[in-house]
């Protein structure tokens, strides 16, 4: 087997992969009559489409370094919006079109307080989702939308089927390969980890780093927009609470997938990969008639472990990234004393310190 075979099916890189096959062969042999079924993987698909597309979306604003603690939030505004409109006899294109602009408009104001404002993310995006949060209760009256109208095409977007998998599934697949390629195939991609990685370094090099940062925080909410107009679909009504209980598990899903495939580095695969882990574990405890604290214990002990694993892989990548800067500085510096007879300094002592400063000029 290569190196580079070993390295790629090594715990450190597919952990998450190995710890789902533990679950499964544990609650096969727990529960063998009802776990090792068709059905219960189509439960484990449907069941965690939401907290999939929630999570994904928090991978570009996290890539970029920043939190988006609203997103949850946006989704729930978004499915309530949507059913209004609807009942209120608006075409269900233009409702969702609406619905999605809402939400970019939560986005919009996300950005403003972030990186206009300059208020940390954490803090802002919490702010604006209580906002939300109140908005809604104001609206609804902490009711929940319902009506004969919300029938027809308004289910068929969170529970039409194709192959026996619900539409949820689909759309999930679609956010991730479009995310993916985003982070991974363009330059647009890479200067948002850049971002992620070291805000200040990025933007020495050119990197327009407000920009991303801005544009990151409109994607996470457009995507929030879609989970929660999908959500709506799925349980028939708006319901005014119906969002909030996914932001946590979506965090973990983001963060436990940050320490898979990319070492570090939020992706869509890990994430889907987190996300299955998850997903598989709750349902089997559901299956096993556990309490329902026993499936927040499991989330929670699983955000603690990812995010310990995340911050160990980043402070990794960071110190070995510093000993080859000391290097490489370290040989400019001899490079510098490295001259002629003449005094002149030799093509090595005026390339060294450019390489070793990461100096650039294209």
């Amino acid at each position: 087997m290569s190196a580079t075979l070993r390295s790629r099916l090594s715990f450190t890189n597919i952990g998450a992969v190995y710890v789902l096959l533990a679950i499964v062969v544990i609650f096969t042999i727990w529960l063998p009559e009802t776990f090792p079924t068709w059905t219960t993987v189509k439960q484990i698909l449907d069941g965690n489409a939401i907290v999939a597309m929630l999570a994904l979306s928090l991978l570009i604003p996290l890539s970029a370094g920043v939190f988006d603690l609203s997103t949850a939030y946006t989704a729930t505004l978004a499915g309530v919006v949507l059913t209004k409109l609807i009942v209120a006899g608006i075409p269900i294109g233009l409702a969702i079109a609406i619905a999605l602009g809402v939400a970019l408009a939560v986005g919009l104001l996300n950005a403003l307080v972030v990186v206009v404002m300059r208020v940390d993310s954490f803090i802002g995006t919490l702010a604006t989702g209580s906002l939300i949060l109140a908005f809604v209760s104001m609206v609804t009256s902490d009711l929940t939308v319902q009506d004969p109208a919300l029938t027809g095409d308004f289910l068929e977007i969170g529970q039409g089927k194709i192959l026996g998998i619900t539409m949820p599934v689909y759309y999930t697949l679609i956010i991730a390969a479009l995310i993916w390629y985003l982070l991974e195939a363009t330059a647009t991609g890479r200067r948002i980890y850049a971002t992620g990685f070291n805000e200040r370094t990025a933007r020495l090099a050119g990197v327009r780093t407000d920009r991303l940062r801005f544009g990151s925080l409109l994607a996470s909410a457009v995507v929030g927009g879609v989970a929660g107009i999908v959500l709506a679909s799925i349980i028939g009504s708006g319901d005014p609470s119906a969002g909030p209980p996914y932001l946590l598990p979506a965090f973990a899903a983001a963060f436990l997938g940050a320490t898979q495939l990319r070492g570090g580095r939020f992706n869509a695969p890990g994430t889907l990969i987190a996300i299955l882990l998850l997903g598989t574990g709750i349902t089997g405890l559901g299956l096993a008639a556990q309490p329902q604290w026993t499936q927040s214990m499991f989330t929670g002990v699983v955000l603690i472990a990812a995010l310990a694993a995340t911050g160990a892989q980043r402070r990794g990548t960071a110190r070995g990234s510093w000993w080859r800067r000391r290097g490489e500085d370290d040989a400019a510096d001899d490079g510098e004393q490295d001259t002629t007879a003449t005094g002149t300094p030799t093509v090595s002592a005026v390339n060294a310190p450019n390489r070793g400063r990461g100096e650039s000029h294209e």
